[in-house]
């Protein structure tokens, strides 16, 4: 589609849809997301609602210059496989043809929300990212993403002769191995109140009171009560509390490991982005933890992973350039 058909069918309405909060944007005739706002999933019983109180904001924004939009793209912190739409962390459940209707929209796509987080990946600059480690960026090949937020969601895009292509996937329910044997202490508590210990069962927002549970079990200092996320990453950054120190600490060296397992499968050479809002509350104490370290000790492909970049996305906005660009690269 060329650029005047594109712009002729704006406004569009984009989102990022996770387990805690949902944030909308308008892509307006000049490409650029807009009137970014940011809605608790809790305080509506489900997107249709939460889109129509952001809708109404944008209309006092924009006053006369508003026009309802006519396409979206949404980006779902689920799978997405048919026309039911349940998110893994939240209550919203919906129907993408319902939904759709109930917008008055011409067309809806839904992506997971990693797809669409991917999709942005190409075109992230400098004042985006952070890099972690030695070896700059290459957004050339196939990149990979991680995102430890409410859950774990994991993505990668691939560069093809027609532009790029996301692979959308399920990674972060994929089991999780240690490395040394007080990961493996801890993997062996968690083995005893689940069946199946997954990267998000541990390194998520929903993971971190289940890590330090089983941290505080392996050092000697069963808690009463489960913290909650952001109490664990405070009382860790300000020292003073062994356990959540310690907690942090497996959390970043884990999610390292992890990572350079998502780099093998996908053969993302081009760089694994992390994503999700945990490791940005970290600050320095997770450029300063073992995570490179352990995304490179592959044994035998150390040499291979080494000259892969890895990088930290300081835009929490990302995920909705790349709904647009979903968009723009596929007829809907």
């Amino acid at each position: 589609m060329s650029d005047d058909g594109l712009a002729a069918g704006r406004p569009w309405l984009v989102a990022d849809i996770g387990g805690t909060n949902a944030r909308f944007g308008w892509v307006d005739a000049d490409g650029a997301v807009a009137h970014i706002h940011k809605l608790p999933a809790a305080d509506h019983a489900g997107p249709a609602e939460a889109v129509r109180a952001y809708l109404a904001i944008v209309q006092r924004e924009r006053g006369a210059n508003y026009r309802a939009p006519r396409r979206a793209a949404f980006a779902i912190a689920t799978a997405i496989d048919g026309d039911e739409v349940t998110l893994t962390n939240s209550h919203w459940t919906f129907s993408r043809a319902k939904l759709r209707d109930a917008l008055g929209l011409d067309a809806l796509l839904l992506l997971n929300d990693f797809e669409a987080l991917a999709l942005s990946l190409p075109r992230l600059g400098p004042q985006q990212l952070r890099i972690v480690g030695a070896p700059p960026l290459q957004p050339r090949g196939t990149l990979a993403v991680i995102g430890p937020g409410t859950g774990l969601g994991v993505g990668g895009v691939t560069q093809t002769a027609h532009g790029w292509v996301a692979l959308p996937g399920e990674g972060g329910h994929a089991t999780l191995a240690p490395t040394d044997d007080f990961e493996s202490a801890l993997l062996q508590h968690v083995r005893g109140r689940f069946e199946h210990v997954s990267a998000e069962r541990l390194l998520s927002g929903i993971g971190l009171p289940v890590l330090h549970d089983a941290a505080a079990a392996v050092l000697g200092r069963p808690v009463a009560a489960p913290l909650a996320a952001e109490t664990i990453v405070e009382r860790g950054l300000a020292g003073g509390d062994e356990v959540c120190s310690r907690t942090i600490d497996a959390f970043c060296a884990l999610l390292g490991s992890f990572a350079g397992n998502v780099a093998l499968t996908l053969g993302a050479r081009g760089g694994v982005y992390i994503g999700g809002g945990i490791v940005p509350r970290l600050g320095e104490r997770f450029f300063a933890s073992r995570f490179r370290e352990r995304f490179e000790a592959k044994g035998r492909f150390r040499g291979y992973l080494e000259p892969i970049p890895t990088a930290l996305i300081t835009d929490t906005l990302a995920a909705l350039s790349g709904a647009a660009l979903a968009i723009e690269q596929i007829d809907i």
